[in-house]
């Protein structure tokens, strides 16, 4: 498995949040985990509701769990409703089954974590994560 670094997660999650400004999107909350699932670097922009920090983590940690980004978990529980319910069961709800969670690659395609993140849309969440993930020289895994 390879490392995510703390400089690599503090890269994805500053230029996610150029992307926030840019797009005067929302304000967001923005969570990078490794591949343990450990979080590497966390923040919440002035404004931001009150449980957008667990719903960036949980769009995060749902990708980690499932190997797919939140898009494609989405896209699961629209077919396969009571197996997204017990995957979120078994993952005590911290999974959030919508867009805004992306898996980040190397450049050989090896799992370094997610980055989710919540407080626009769940398109304009997305669209932050993965301009947070390519700026820092890797790959998006969107789902």
């Amino acid at each position: 498995m390879a490392d995510l670094s703390l400089d690599t997660a503090r890269k994805i999650l500053d230029a996610a949040l150029a992307k926030v400004i840019e797009k005067k999107m929302k304000p967001m909350a923005i969570t990078v985990l490794d591949a343990r699932g450990c979080v590497k670097a966390s923040l919440a922009q002035d404004g931001t509701s009150l449980m957008r920090g667990e719903i960036a983590y949980g769009k995060a940690y749902g990708a980690l769990s499932l190997g797919i980004g939140s898009r494609a978990i989405f896209q699961r529980a629209q077919e396969q409703p009571y197996f997204v319910d017990a995957i979120s069961t078994m993952t005590k709800g911290a999974m959030i089954p919508v867009p805004g969670g992306v898996l980040i690659m190397d450049t050989s395609g090896s799992l370094l974590g997610a980055v989710g993140i919540s407080g626009d849309t769940s398109d304009n969440d997305e669209i932050a994560a993965v301009a947070g993930i390519e700026a820092a020289g890797l790959k998006a895994n969107p789902g």
